[in-house]
């Protein structure tokens, strides 16, 4: 059987098509025997091989994103993770961070999933750009959170690191002004971590979970059995304060509550929902 001659001006060529390695562009060629189209589907199978060996791999670098809509009622929060921070550097790692997100405003997905089956433009999923990217970097690539968060007033904050993000949606806005007030709650929620929106919202594993831890270190500091409950009550109300958003205290001013806070910028302004992203978090 004849075998084609690889010459540098083809390997150039599909490496100007794919982004691929020479090394890898010109393996590729040899076994499609200078065929480009099957070469390229020979790199994104070598893409797919690289990201099932990664598999197990820590995607603790990488990029958050973040858009909010014209009219200021909806917002897209994005991670693209990856395995080191040189990585996340890359031009084609951040463009098809962005291609991701430009899909997302344009098509409105609910979920990481749907993100992920949307078509690009060269017909193919955003899936299998990522599994392509994958190939070309050598490294695992993954979509580790996207949002979606409709509200009558987001309010979105990026971390100067470019790794934590936070949407705030805001409800009973009024004709009050609300961007610094919506800022500061959105910086509130990147510093303290909130669990929930407020105690009702708490899953009630955690209530659980955080009963039994009071319970238990009560009793480790010798209280008596019939007072475990009401310690860990007490414990629990300490819990809701901490780690619930519009019951913590304020950070820039721990006088008032973030409930306190906005109900003084305007009577009855509060949270809706909120959506933390932390890349590494």
């Amino acid at each position: 059987m004849s075998t084609v001659t690889i010459s540098a001006q083809d390997v150039n060529k599909l490496r100007s098509m794919t982004g691929a390695g020479m090394m890898d562009c010109k393996k590729a060629l040899t076994e499609a025997n200078g065929d480009f189209e099957a070469a390229v589907d020979l790199l994104r199978k070598k893409g797919q091989k690289v990201s099932a060996a990664r598999a197990e791999n820590a995607t603790s670098e990488g990029i958050v994103l973040i858009q909010v809509s014209a009219d200021g009622t909806n917002g897209k929060l994005l991670a693209l993770a990856c395995e080191t921070e040189p990585v996340s550097k890359v031009a084609d790692f951040r463009n098809l961070a962005q291609n991701i997100l430009d899909s997302a405003i344009e098509k409105n997905p609910t979920t990481a999933d749907e993100l992920a089956a949307l078509t690009a433009a060269d017909g193919r999923a955003l899936g299998e750009h990522i599994i392509e990217l994958t190939g070309k970097i050598g490294e695992k690539i993954v979509i580790q959170a996207y949002e979606n968060v409709t509200g009558e007033k987001i309010v979105p904050y990026i971390h100067s690191n470019g790794k934590l993000g936070v949407l705030v949606a805001l409800k009973n806005v009024g004709t009050a002004e609300v961007s610094e007030v919506g800022k500061d709650v959105a910086m509130q929620i990147a510093a303290m971590k909130p669990v929930a929106l407020d105690k009702d919202d708490v899953d009630p594993h955690t209530i659980e979970r955080e009963i039994e831890i009071g319970k238990e270190q009560a009793r480790a500091e010798g209280k008596p059995e019939a007072m475990l409950e009401k310690i860990a009550q007490g414990k629990l109300n300490k819990f809701y304060k901490e780690s619930t958003l519009l019951n913590q205290e304020f950070v820039k001013d721990n006088s008032k509550t973030i409930t306190q806070l906005l109900d003084g910028v305007n009577k009855g302004l509060t949270v809706s929902v909120f959506k933390r992203i932390q890349i590494g978090g």
